[in-house]
C-alpha cells in the first residue's frame, strides 16, 4: 500500500449506482476506487486487501449494510476503518443501529456529489491520522523494545564482568564460572524447567561465590587447609554475595541471590549457612550446587589437585540425598556425554553467546520452595543450625 494512494471499497447492488459513485470519487484524485455489487463477495474481498475507507449501501440483498459492518467489524484490520453508509432511509432506529454497529457517517441518497467528497474527504483525512498514529506507535515501541534489549545486554555484560573479577581473585580464568553456567542450564532443562527459566539460571548461576569479593587473598589462595577460623570466615562469603545481591530490581538478580544464598545448602541440612534441608533451598541453588561441585571436584586449585573426570561423576552421584536433591543428580546422570565435552573445552568465550541472546521474557515456571525474600534474608541473618546427628562437612572453597 502507498501512502500516496488512498483505497476505497463501494459496495451497493446496483450497477448504475455504483458507476456514478466511482466517476464522483474519481474526481478527488489519487484514490483507487473498488467496486462490488454483492456484499458476501465484499467480504471476500476485504479478507485480501486493506481498503482505507468503505461506502456502503444499507438496503442490499442478501445481507444489509448493517449486517455488513457487524461482520466487518470483526475482521482485525477493520475495527477502525471509517465506514460510510449510503441510505434512502430517514428511520431513526436504523441510523441507530448503524451507528452501534460501528459505522462513522452517513450519506442519504439521492446524493449530492460535493457532499459525497466533502463527506469521503473528512473520512479520508481520519484514515491518514490513523495510518500516521500507527507508524508513530511502530517506531516508539521499536525504539522502546531496542531500548529494553541494550538494558538487557548491559545488565548480563555486567553480570558476566562481575563474575569475572571475582574468580580472577580465586586464581581462575573465568572457565569455571562459564562450564557451571553451561551445566546448570542442561540441568534446569531436564528439570523441564523450559527454556526461559534455564537460561535466567544460566545467566545467574556466574555469580554464585560473587561473595568472595570480600574474603582475604590469604584464605582464598591458602595451599593447605583452612584452619576452623579461616573456613568460619570463607563460608562467609556466602552472606556477602546475598547482601549484595538482594534487592534487585530484576529477575535475574533475584535468581542470582537465591543462588549465592543456597548453593552451599545439603540436601540433609548439614549445609551453610542456614542448614536448610531438602526443598527449603531454592531449586536454583539446588541446580547449581550440583553444578558447581562437580566442575570443582574437577578443577585444580591453589590447595587442590583435579580429580579425574569419572571419578569426580562417581563423586557427584554418590552425593544424592546427602548433599545434593536426588532429582538434580538423575538429570546429571543423563548428562554424562555432555558433561565430558564441557569439560574437555577449557575456554569461557561460550558464555559470551548468553549475551548476544535476546532477553527473556519473566517466565512463569514453578519455582518449588524459592521464595525469593524469605530465603535471600534467611541466609544473610539466621543463625546456623544443623539438624541432629549431621556433622559439618569441609569447607567447599568454590
Amino acid at each position: 500500500m502507498r501512502d500516496d494512494i488512498t483505497s476505497v471499497l463501494v459496495v451497493d447492488d446496483s450497477c448504475s449506482m455504483l458507476a456514478i459513485l466511482e466517476s464522483t470519487i474519481n474526481k478527488i484524485g489519487k484514490i483507487d476506487v473498488a467496486t462490488c455489487d454483492n456484499p458476501v463477495k465484499a467480504m471476500l474481498k476485504c479478507a485480501e486487501f486493506q481498503y482505507d475507507v468503505i461506502l456502503v449501501d444499507y438496503l442490499m440483498p442478501g445481507m444489509n449494510g448493517i449486517d455488513f459492518l457487524r461482520k466487518i467489524r470483526k475482521v482485525e484490520h477493520y475495527r477502525s476503518i471509517p465506514i460510510i453508509m449510503l441510505t434512502s432511509q430517514h428511520d431513526r432506529n436504523v441510523r441507530i443501529d448503524a451507528l452501534s454497529a460501528g459505522v462513522n457517517d452517513f450519506l442519504t441518497k439521492p446524493f449530492d456529489p460535493f457532499e459525497l467528497r466533502a463527506r469521503l474527504s473528512n473520512m479520508l483525512a481520519l484514515r491518514n491520522a490513523q495510518r500516521q498514529q500507527a507508524k508513530l506507535v511502530a517506531f516508539l515501541t521499536n525504539d522502546v523494545e531496542q531500548a529494553m534489549r541494550e538494558m538487557a545486554l548491559r545488565e548480563k555484560e555486567m553480570i558476566w564482568r562481575l563474575a569475572l573479577a571475582v574468580e580472577a581473585r580465586d586464581g581462575g580464568t573465568g572457565a569455571h564460572i562459564a562450564r557451571v553456567a553451561e551445566i546448570s542450564r542442561l540441568i534446569a532443562l531436564g528439570m523441564g524447567m523450559g527454556e526461559a527459566c534455564s537460561q535466567l539460571i544460566y545467566l545467574a548461576a556466574p555469580l554464585h561465590d560473587v561473595g568472595k569479593i570480600g574474603t582475604p587473598d590469604a584464605i582464598l589462595r591458602k595451599p593447605g587447609p583452612l584452619t576452623a577460623e579461616e573456613a568460619e570466615i570463607m563460608r562467609r562469603h556466602v552472606k556477602h554475595g546475598v547482601q549484595i545481591l538482594r534487592d534487585g530490581a530484576t529477575e535475574l538478580l533475584r535468581i542470582a541471590a537465591l543462588i549465592a544464598g543456597g548453593h552451599h545448602e545439603r540436601w540433609d541440612g548439614s549445609g551453610y549457612p542456614a542448614g536448610l534441608k531438602g526443598e527449603d533451598i531454592p531449586l536454583e541453588a539446588r541446580i547449581v550446587a550440583v553444578a558447581d561441585a562437580f566442575d570443582a571436584i574437577c578443577s585444580e586449585r591453589a590447595y587442590k589437585s583435579g580429580m579425574p573426570f569419572e571419578e569426580a561423576f562417581a563423586e557427584i552421584v554418590r552425593g544424592a540425598g546427602s548433599a545434593f536433591d536426588p532429582a538434580c543428580v538423575a538429570v546429571f546422570k543423563q548428562l554424562k556425554r555432555e558433561l565430558l565435552e564441557i569439560r574437555t573445552h577449557d575456554d569461557i568465550e561460550h558464555l559470551h553467546e548468553a549475551l548476544k541472546r535476546p532477553p527473556v521474557e519473566k517466565h512463569q515456571n514453578a519455582r518449588p520452595k524459592s521464595v525469593a525474600g524469605a530465603h535471600i534474608e534467611h541466609a544473610a541473618h539466621a543463625p546456623r543450625r544443623r539438624h541432629a546427628g549431621a556433622e559439618a562437612p569441609a569447607v567447599n572453597r568454590d
